[in-house]
């Protein structure tokens, strides 16, 4: 089990931050342009996006044991997502085995989820272009915003240390998202759009 977190939060803004640096977890100052920082920012938008999937995912009407359990899933990987950005905004020698981490055990439950509702679906014969539905287009823009996220997260690797989970699990995260975006469309009974190399 991780650790608890041990936060008190009576005031929201503490003016720290009015120097453009910030601290992170270890207590290294960094400006908040650093590439650390940005990672982990936009670690913070994808989980605000998944949230807004989460909202639209719900206001599909169907009942079925499938979009219930996608929406647990989609839960679990905002808070696995909380502990990504833990990760980042830790330096490796100040992470200790209480603290947040994604492990191999997040990363295989992605991949068997994805598994399940791909299971549900036609195999693809082009590539699929956004659109259709509110729940489809907010799971592409989570997709694409990974994406993104992953793309920094290597470019740190680059210049720093990181766990390689982060990027394996970014990876299969954005995967999983499009499978979900597939899934989405189909159980609302809405033609999935396929890309037309010739439209005019």
């Amino acid at each position: 089990m991780y650790k608890k977190p041990q936060i008190k939060i009576n005031k929201v803004y503490t003016k720290s931050g009015d120097s453009g640096k910030t601290k992170l977890v270890g207590g290294q100052t960094r400006l908040k342009s650093d590439l650390r920082i940005e990672c982990y920012g936009e670690i913070d938008e994808l989980n605000s996006y998944i949230g807004a999937c989460i909202v639209n995912i719900k206001n599909i009407e169907i009942n079925s044991e499938m979009k219930l359990k996608l929406i647990s899933i989609l839960i679990k990987i905002q808070n696995q997502l909380f502990n990504l950005g833990t990760m980042v905004a830790t330096m490796p020698e100040n992470m200790h085995s209480k603290m947040p981490k994604i492990e191999d055990i997040h990363i295989k439950y992605l991949e068997d989820e994805m598994d399940k509702f791909n299971n549900e679906l036609i195999p693809l014969t082009s590539f699929i272009l956004p659109g259709g539905s509110k729940s489809n287009i907010s799971l592409h823009i989570a997709r694409t915003v990974c994406r993104r996220v992953e793309r920094k997260a290597v470019k740190l690797m680059l210049t720093e240390e990181i766990d390689p989970n982060i990027i394996i699990y970014l990876n299969r995260l954005s995967d999983a998202l499009f499978v979900w975006s597939r899934w989405v469309i189909n159980v609302e009974n809405k033609n999935e759009n396929y890309w037309n190399p010739n439209q005019i």
